[in-house]
């Protein structure tokens, strides 16, 4: 039969195990974060490029396909 002090170091062993991948947890995903974010983007002649978003200004508006199709130059 375990004993009351076996019984509390092995809580305080699984606490301290879960708080350090906690820990790491956060910090793997803090340094993912600082990836740079791409968009891709047609050129005009029909190639997909990736470009860094804080590059491209964003107006709001969405280009249909019609706009698109009379855009690319064949």
């Amino acid at each position: 039969m375990p004993t009351e002090q076996t019984t509390s170091s092995r809580k305080k062993f699984i606490i301290a195990c879960l708080g350090v991948i906690g820990l790491s947890g956060s910090a793997i995903s803090l340094f993912g974060s600082r990836k740079k974010k791409t968009m891709k983007m047609l050129t005009e002649d029909g190639r997909l490029v990736e470009v860094a978003a804080n590059r491209v200004k964003k107006t709001g508006k969405k280009i249909s396909n019609k706009d698109i199709h009379r855009w690319i130059k064949k």
